[in-house]
């Protein structure tokens, strides 16, 4: 995947990620995906897969909610696909792999964590 290698795949990227927020919050009628919002695309080099991150804006903490909007992000990817092909100049259009972005998450209980073991210093 291209993280800072190869140009074409970031500029790729850019435009699927674009590409998919409009095709996400216009052309699918899944309610489960309209607190769905695209984090991040990696592309791989050879234009083969896209991996794309993704979060939900409501119900976060919810492990059913994020798994009903993989999967049904992921029986939407045909579909997706198909619209993306007018929309990007490409021969052909990378393979979408959905998966739920856990970084922020990680991100606050490291924070917890050093408060935690903050509080439990002798003053």
């Amino acid at each position: 995947m291209s993280e800072g290698g190869g140009r074409r795949a970031d500029r790729v990227a850019g435009a699927l990620r674009a590409a998919l927020g409009d095709i996400m919050s216009r052309e699918l009628d899944d309610p489960r995906l309209a607190a769905v919002v695209v984090t991040g695309i990696a592309v791989a080099d050879d234009l083969s897969t896209a991996r794309v991150s993704v979060r939900l804006l409501v119900g976060e903490d919810d492990a059913r909610a994020r798994a009903a909007a993989l999967r049904s992000l992921t029986r939407a990817a045909g579909r997706m696909r198909h619209l993306l092909g007018p929309m990007l100049d490409l021969k052909k259009l990378p393979a979408l792999v959905f998966a739920y972005d856990t970084g922020p998450d990680a991100a606050r209980r490291v924070d917890e964590l050093l408060r935690e073991i903050d509080g439990e210093k002798p003053r």
